[in-house]
């Protein structure tokens, strides 16, 4: 910081000047120091209809760097963001390390909307406050810089606003009938928001009231909260001091992996086909039936190497519309994906509704290969058992089937199927030094999936076994449960 500048008898106007001046100056300075210490920063920026939500946020990027923000527009809910979970539009845009995104309304706007419009039933109202706290707990958590500011206009400001906005045909179009609703209704958005900001104001998360009777002023308050707000973070790191909280979700009890029966798993080949063919007709018909009620259904695939998850998936899309699915291989992230909260990636492929998302490894590769291999920290790992649970509740709210499954084998097994795998010419592409390098840390990794079967297997979304010895004794046993899933979801 340069030397401060002697203030004295200077008008209002132009120390404001001044102070703009300097707060941009900071903000610049501070777009340089987010991106070397990788710190990503999400500015949420709610307020009033004609507020200038809008352009409070133009004057703020004026002189930053355009390579390392994004503005997000999210006050039109549009079709597509219907037909996936209420957190999908918001967990998509959050920035990568480093970087800003500043969103134009956000999930405040769409919780105080359900409330006034009485459209979502009370229970969905208070599911998706929920999703709120959790969201924004693991953004912090996750080392996001969270800054929340609400634009506060009085019902006489907003009034007159809206009536210069209509009087010039370029510019009506921006006052919608829900805009002067608003309006009308100001008391009664007044106590809602009131409301929503109270339940959703967190000292990790706070909310910053900024008066947007002048613009000029409001433009200075919101250049100094963000400053102060960035400069606390660079200090501390956001999430740094976090506690682990205690997981409230019920639980399903597990058997553990080394006393699980493999030998009796078994199918012969004539029931085998008679039971596939049976199986698979049946799927077919259902997935008819799912696209029509628009139930979207998250199929799971986790398991040791060499285990049979690919031809246990192949043997449940044979059945399906290849329209109305995508299967999703799992591998080490890319960067945008590794510069993003571990959760992003998954968002980005969850299905709409009526179609199924079939994940060849999944979200759990948090608490079993990161945590192996030091990819993550041990906070990190043990805070995802209750995050990934989050997740989970969020896509059973919205309505999803959520179906996982463990693919079972054991050591002997395993090393008969890399060892055939090496000498197969033609299956040679499915062995890497990686999967023997894994096989020597399968004691390590069976402690790590006990841990993880125990404390992800909830109510809403349990882990089922496969006994794979037998591939055909675990195809068959996946698609009876795959049915039976979707045939309680469709009420039968």
């Amino acid at each position: 910081m340069g030397k401060e500048k002697n203030t004295d008898n200077l008008s209002p106007e132009k120390i404001r000047k001044i102070r703009l001046k300097e707060e941009r100056a900071r903000l610049t300075d501070f777009q340089n120091k987010t991106a070397e210490a990788k710190l990503p920063v999400l500015v949420l920026v709610e307020g009033w209809a004609a507020a200038g939500k809008g352009s409070l946020i133009g004057k703020a990027i004026q002189q930053m760097d355009p390579r390392f923000y994004n503005v997000a527009s999210l006050e039109v809910i549009r079709e597509e963001d219907k037909r996936k979970p209420f957190l999908w539009r918001y967990f998509t845009q959050i920035p990568e390390n480093g970087k800003f995104v500043f969103m134009d309304s956000g999930w405040f706007s769409q919780y105080a909307d359900e409330l006034l419009s009485k459209e979502a039933d009370p229970q969905t109202c208070v599911k998706h406050l929920d999703s709120i706290l959790s969201f924004e707990r693991q953004l912090v958590d996750n080392g996001y810089l969270l800054v929340k500011v609400f634009l506060n206009i009085s019902k006489e400001e907003q009034s007159k606003r809206q009536k210069a906005l209509l009087g010039d045909e370029d510019t009506g179009w921006r006052v919608s009938t829900s805009d002067l609703e608003q309006n009308r209704r100001y008391k009664e958005y007044q106590e809602t928001f009131n409301s929503c900001i109270a339940k959703t104001d967190r000292t990790y998360a706070p909310w910053h009231i900024i008066d947007g009777a002048n613009k000029k002023d409001a433009e200075l308050a919101f250049l100094q909260i963000l400053n102060a707000e960035i400069e606390k973070a660079l200090a501390n790191r956001p999430g740094a001091d976090s506690p682990l909280l205690k997981d409230h979700f019920p639980k399903n009890a597990v058997t553990p992996l080394a006393d699980i029966p493999l030998a009796d798993c078994v199918t012969t080949d004539k029931t085998y086909k008679s039971e596939l063919k049976r199986l698979q007709k049946e799927l077919r018909h259902l997935h008819n039936r799912l696209y029509r009620k628009g139930i979207p259904v998250i199929i799971a695939y986790e398991g040791w190497d060499a285990a049979g998850k690919g031809g246990n998936i192949k043997r449940l899309t044979e059945s399906l519309d290849p329209r109305g699915y995508t299967v999703h291989p799992i591998a080490s992230p890319l960067p945008p994906e590794k510069n993003r909260h571990y959760l992003w990636r998954f968002y980005n492929r969850l299905p709409r509704t009526g179609h199924i998302a079939i994940f060849d490894r999944t979200w759990y590769g948090r608490v079993m290969v990161e945590r192996l291999e030091g990819f993550c920290s041990e906070k990190d790992w043990q805070r995802a058992f209750l995050e990934m649970n989050e997740f989970e509740r969020d896509l059973t709210d919205w309505g999803a089937v959520v179906i996982k499954f463990w693919v079972q084998i054991d050591k002997d097994t395993q090393l008969q199927r890399f060892t055939d795998r090496q000498n197969t010419p033609e299956k040679q592409w499915k062995i890497t030094d990686e999967d023997w390098r894994n096989r020597e840390k399968w004691d390590l990794y069976e402690v790590a999936i006990n841990e993880m079967l125990e404390k992800t297997s909830t109510t809403f979304a349990p882990w089922y076994i496969l006994e794979s010895v037998d591939k055909q004794y675990a195809r068959i046993k996946a698609l009876k449960i795959v049915i039976a899933e979707l045939k309680k979801a469709l009420g039968n």
